[in-house]
């Protein structure tokens, strides 16, 4: 029988000793050489890696693999009490580490769309909770977390700005950014229908986050809505984004 999927991910997580997502399985076993071991791949062996996982934890009594957490979905191998405390007590030193707010990212963003030849915009916070307009807990779904402003006036020749004084033309662009710490799969659909509610004023709207988890089917349904629905979505610092 030849070298199969489970074959790697037991490979893997007894040489990492942590427990893993199937994307940081791949990652690790492309590093120690053992994707060439495998008798296929197909065209999407990540999810295939994930299924196969799934379908021994579900069927099989006497699988050696056992899920640790859900968001985002991690694996081990049973009885490997170690590497297991070792991961909790890395999870516990992350979170205490990375307690902050999504409104602490707004510099950052503001710094970027700022500097970024697309943008070139001035971004204000907007503090939905104040808003006279609606109940609150309902703001968050008509104010987006950042507006910016693009000015382009500086670049136009003075017959430039005459004629579009003349026309009644405001050539300014206005941008919309809901801001989110992370993005996965089970929180993408509100976050970015959020994004949605909250840009249709906007020339562009962007749902932005720091972290976006690195998993091919999150990307394909991204793309899915991008097109659909025109919002673009980027992790904070990537200089690629989709425009609405």
């Amino acid at each position: 029988m030849g070298y199969s999927f489970l074959d790697l991910a037991k490979e893997v997580l007894e040489h990492e000793n942590i427990p893993l997502s199937v994307e940081e399985m791949w990652e690790a076993a492309g590093r120690y050489g053992l994707l060439e071991k495998l008798s296929s791949s197909g065209k999407t062996p990540i999810r295939t890696l994930s299924a196969r996982i799934y379908v021994d934890i579900k069927n099989n009594q006497d699988t050696i693999f056992e899920q640790v957490s859900k968001r985002p979905a991690k694996f081990f191998l049973k009885g490997q009490t170690a590497g297991l405390q070792e991961y909790e007590d890395r999870q516990e030193r992350a979170g205490k580490k990375l307690k902050f707010a999504e409104r602490d990212l707004h510099i950052l963003l503001s710094s970027f769309v700022n500097s970024d030849e697309h943008f070139k915009c001035s971004t204000k916070t907007i503090y939905h909770e104040v808003s006279k307009r609606e109940k609150s807990g309902k703001n968050k779904w008509l104010h987006p977390d950042l507006v910016g402003v693009h000015f382009p006036f500086e670049s136009y020749t003075p017959n430039t700005l005459k004629l579009f004084d003349i026309l009644k033309v405001n050539p300014y662009k206005l941008y919309s950014f809901e801001m989110k710490i992370n993005v996965n799969l089970a929180n993408l659909r509100e976050y970015y229908f959020q994004a949605v509610s909250n840009s249709s004023w906007a020339h562009e709207g962007y749902l932005v986050a720091l972290h976006i988890t690195e998993n091919p089917e999150l990307m394909d349904e991204m793309r899915r809505l991008n097109n659909a629905f025109g919002i673009g979505s980027n992790p904070v610092g990537c200089g690629a984004f989709h425009a609405k």
